[in-house]
């Protein structure tokens, strides 16, 4: 008889069930609390009754736990002397998806080594997270990988659902039984329409394959996660942050009975890709704001302790401390300055 299955594959390997990892990292009192009043904040915004700006920021991924804790510190600094006008969130991305190929983000390649290794990389993804959350600081992430939550998710104040997944039925789904709330990204292409019916389909309930704690395949029936956002990134026709582009995405939004919340992303193509261009971007909205556009609840700003981007070097001991080795991110010094202009202009 011929071999008809698995002709590609190279091996199983037996992955860590969640309820280990969670056993072995457990939810503290003081992250859940942390969690928990963060998502109350972030859907009292999305429900205009938290007048705050929701700024999630952070690095474009994680890579080194040391730098990643660093920024930290200095973030929950910040954010608690800001906190009466602003909700600030970390950006914590351990998944990095990918145009053709390249590093994957942290829980793939932990090590930054070239090769996978999944298990490490989720326990170092859930006690970074720990970490974070025991800060008082509230995390952010790209839900990518549809078994990835029930590992980390308990740890997440806000999720996003990228511009290469909105238009995935298999995010849809997983976004509909994700308890915190998500923003959807505009399409690659710059299209509005995937991430409004993405809104759309989370909102309702779904059944689908997935794991449970123990790591066992099963059916998933949600209830549907109405908390949720659009988030403007930009696309290959250009920038899509301009007042008539938040004008255009809020009609759209109406149009399909959906909340009128808006996030904007500065990076991406709404920076043409150049970290540089990023304060310009995060200004322009402030101005909007400031002007009346309240439906502009958010924005995102790809930010590390230093300016700028690295490849990932053959030798990790090479990596330079603090730089991005996937998108290039503004630096610290800069990240400090823009949301002390968000803070004031709140005023």
């Amino acid at each position: 008889m011929r071999i008809t299955s698995d002709i590609n594959v190279r091996s199983f390997d037996p992955l860590v069930a969640p309820r280990e990892i969670k056993a072995q990292w457990p939810i503290t009192e003081k992250a859940s609390e942390a969690v928990a009043s963060c998502r109350e904040e972030i859907q009292a915004i999305l429900r205009g009754e938290d007048k705050r700006l929701l700024l999630v920021v952070g690095p474009c991924s994680i890579s080194d736990r040391a730098a990643a804790l660093d920024y930290a510190q200095r973030l929950a600094r910040l954010r608690e002397e800001l906190r009466e006008r602003l909700l600030v969130v970390m950006r914590v991305y351990f998944e990095k998806p990918r145009t053709t190929i390249g590093w994957k983000g942290l829980i793939d390649d932990p090590n930054l080594a070239g090769y996978s290794d999944i298990d490490a990389g989720l326990r170092l993804a859930r006690e970074i997270m720990l970490a974070v959350n025991e800060m008082d600081l509230p995390a952010g992430t790209e839900m990518l990988d549809p078994i990835t939550p029930q590992y980390i998710a308990d740890l997440v104040s806000w999720g996003s659902i990228g511009a290469r997944t909105t238009e995935s039925q298999t995010h849809r789904q997983m976004a509909s039984g994700l308890s915190m709330p998500i923003g959807y990204k505009n399409g690659t292409d710059g299209s509005l329409a995937v991430a409004i019916n993405a809104m759309e389909a989370a909102r309702n309930p779904h059944s689908f394959l997935g794991i449970d704690l123990d790591g066992r395949t099963c059916v998933i029936n949600t209830r549907g996660n109405a908390a949720g956002h659009l988030i403007l990134r930009g696309g290959r026709s250009g920038p899509n942050y301009h007042p008539e582009h938040v004008e255009d995405a809020t009609r759209r939004l109406a149009a399909a009975g959906l909340p009128p919340g808006i996030m904007v992303d500065c990076s991406h193509d709404n920076s043409m890709k150049d970290c540089k261009k990023q304060g310009r971007v995060w200004k322009d909205v402030l101005r909007q704001r400031a002007e009346g556009a309240a439906n502009v609840i958010g924005m995102m700003l790809e930010s590390n302790l230093v300016e700028g981007a690295q490849k990932v070097p053959q030798n990790p001991a090479d990596l330079k401390y603090g730089v991005s080795v996937t998108d290039a991110c503004v630096g610290w010094e800069e990240t400090e300055a823009l949301l002390r202009l968000a803070h004031s202009t709140m005023a």
